[in-house]
C-alpha cells in the first residue's frame, strides 16, 4: 500500500514519512478460545473487542480505560492475545475499521485490532492523531463485500510522519485543545437536531389532536389525553378498508417473469424512515401479473395507506401508484369519511405508542395484525382534516428548512476538523503560533 494510495495529503508532509511499524512495536489480539470454560473464568484483564467502538466513534474520546468483556490470565497465556502496556494506541481494522484510541491501563485486544505501543521516536498521542487523519482512508481502502477488513500486510505499510519528538508533542497539545473545542461545538449542534426533531414530531401530535381547539374532552386514545369536545374517536377499520399482503412463490420461476407492478417489501421503508417523505413511487421489486392472481397478494390503488409491522414495525406511507405489499405491511384504502395523508399523520404520531404497546418480540419487533385491527385515531370532518394536514406539512418544512441548515453546519464542522488534524500532523503550519479557531467561520449554533 503506497502513501499515494492510502492518503495522498501525506507527500505533503513537511517531514519525512516513516513505516510506524519501525518506531512503534505492531502487535494485534486474539480471541482466547470459547470451547475452554477455564479460559473465561475469573476473567480480570480488561479486553477490547468491537463491542468497544462505540465509545470511539464520534472521535471524542482519547483513552479507553474501560471494556465491554474481560479475559483471564490463563486464558492469555493459551492463546496468542497479548497484555499490552497503558500507552498503547488501538486502531480497530474489520467491520468497523479505523477508529482508535489510546489503552488507558494495560489491556488485550481481540484480532479485530492493531496495537502500536510507541518507541523513544514517537508520541502515543500525536500517533493517534495521525491515525484519526488517515481514518477516511482507511475505510476507503478496507475490502471485503460483508465485513470491511484492512489486513495485516497493510497496517505494516502504514506510514506515519516523523517530526522531533518535542514537535509531535507540541502538536498533540495543540490538536487535543482544538479538536476539544470543535468537538463541543458539534455536541451543541447535534443537541440541536435532537430538539428539532423533537419539535417536528411534538408538533404533528398536535395537529391530530386539534390542540388549538379550546373545548376538550378527556380521550380514551393511549396516546392522546384530550380531544376536541366535536371529534369522534373511530376504529380505522370503519372508515378505511383494511388489507395485507403477500409473497409469491419463488419456487415458481413463471409468477416472476414479466414483472411490472410496484411492490412494497421492507426495502421501501427507508423512503419513508425520517417522515419526510409522504408518498413512494418506486419499488425495488416488482411482482407479475401472474404472481399477484395465484397469491394473496393483492393490487392497492394509489392513496392506499401503508404500515410496516415486521423488523422495520411502524413506519407507514402512502402509496403513489397502484401498488401491492408482502405480508410485512397492513394497508387502509380510506372512505369518504377518511383522508390518506390525515390517516398517515395520525399513524406517524402514534408510532412510540405503537411500538411501545403493541410491538412484541426481543430481536425483531412486530405488530400483529389483529392488535391493528383494533387501532383507533381522532377524527374530524373532512375539512378539518384537509386544514390539518396542510398545517402539518407547512410547520414540516419550516421544522426541516432548519433541520437542514444545522445539518450542513455540522457537517462543515467536521470536515475542518479533520483538515485541521491532517494539516497539523503534516506541518502544514506551525503549531506553536497557529491558532485553530478560523476552523468555526462561517458555522453557527
Amino acid at each position: 500500500m503506497t502513501v499515494s494510495r492510502l492518503a495522498p495529503w501525506l507527500s505533503a508532509s513537511r517531514w519525512p514519512t516513516a513505516p510506524i511499524r519501525l518506531v512503534a512495536r505492531l502487535g494485534s489480539g486474539h480471541t482466547p478460545s470459547r470451547s475452554r470454560p477455564e479460559y473465561w473464568e475469573d476473567c480480570t484483564v480488561p479486553w477490547v473487542t468491537l463491542a468497544d467502538v462505540w465509545q470511539l466513534r464520534d472521535g471524542r474520546t482519547a483513552v479507553i480505560t474501560e471494556t465491554k468483556e474481560k479475559v483471564s490470565p490463563l486464558g492469555l497465556a493459551n492463546s496468542a492475545a497479548v497484555k499490552h502496556p497503558a500507552g498503547t494506541v488501538i486502531l480497530s481494522r474489520t467491520a468497523s475499521v479505523g477508529f482508535s484510541a489510546i489503552m488507558g491501563r494495560d489491556m488485550a485486544t481481540s484480532q479485530d485490532f492493531a496495537t502500536w505501543t510507541c518507541g523513544p521516536r514517537l508520541e502515543p498521542r500525536y500517533l493517534l492523531h495521525a491515525l484519526r487523519g488517515m481514518a477516511p482512508d482507511l475505510k476507503r481502502v478496507a475490502t471485503g463485500s460483508t465485513h470491511k477488513t484492512i489486513y495485516m500486510p497493510d497496517i505494516e505499510q502504514l506510514r506515519v510522519p516523523l517530526p522531533p519528538i518535542q514537535e509531535q508533542r507540541r502538536i498533540a497539545d495543540f490538536l487535543d485543545a482544538e479538536t476539544a473545542r470543535i468537538d463541543q461545538l458539534l455536541a451543541t449542534l447535534q443537541r440541536t437536531l435532537k430538539l428539532l426533531t423533537e419539535r417536528r414530531s411534538a408538533g404533528v401530535v398536535a395537529a391530530v389532536s386539534g390542540a388549538e381547539h379550546t373545548e376538550r374532552r378527556e380521550s380514551t386514545l393511549a396516546w392522546l389525553e384530550s380531544l376536541p369536545a366535536t371529534w369522534q374517536e373511530v376504529r380505522v377499520g370503519l372508515v378505511a378498508r383494511m388489507g395485507s399482503g403477500h409473497t409469491p412463490s419463488r419456487s415458481r420461476p413463471d409468477w416472476w417473469s414479466d414483472c411490472h407492478i410496484p411492490w412494497i417489501t421492507t426495502g421501501e421503508v427507508k423512503q419513508v424512515r425520517e417522515d419526510r417523505i409522504e408518498d413512494v413511487h418506486e419499488t425495488r421489486e416488482k411482482i407479475s401479473d401472474v404472481g399477484l392472481a395465484n397469491s394473496a397478494a393483492e393490487l392497492h390503488p394509489k392513496g392506499t395507506v401503508f404500515l410496516c409491522r415486521t423488523a422495520s414495525a411502524g413506519y407507514s406511507g402512502v402509496m403513489g401508484l397502484d401498488m401491492a405489499t408482502s405480508q410485512d405491511f397492513v394497508t387502509w384504502t380510506c372512505g369518504p369519511r377518511l383522508l390518506p395523508y390525515y390517516l398517515l399523520w395520525c399513524l406517524r404520531a402514534m408510532r412510540p405508542d405503537l411500538l411501545g404497546r403493541l410491538a412484541m418480540g426481543s430481536t425483531h419487533k412486530t405488530i400483529y395484525v389483529p392488535d391493528l385491527q383494533m387501532l383507533r385515531i381522532p377524527l374530524p370532518p373532512m375539512e378539518t382534516q384537509e386544514q390539518i394536514v396542510d398545517a402539518i406539512r407547512r410547520q414540516n418544512a419550516r421544522v426541516d428548512a432548519l433541520t437542514d441548515k444545522v445539518q450542513r453546519q455540522h457537517e462543515l464542522l467536521r470536515e475542518r476538523r479533520q483538515a485541521l488534524i491532517t494539516a497539523a500532523v503534516t506541518g502544514q503550519f506551525d503549531v506553536s503560533t497557529a491558532s485553530g479557531r478560523n476552523v468555526t467561520e462561517g458555522v453557527g449554533v
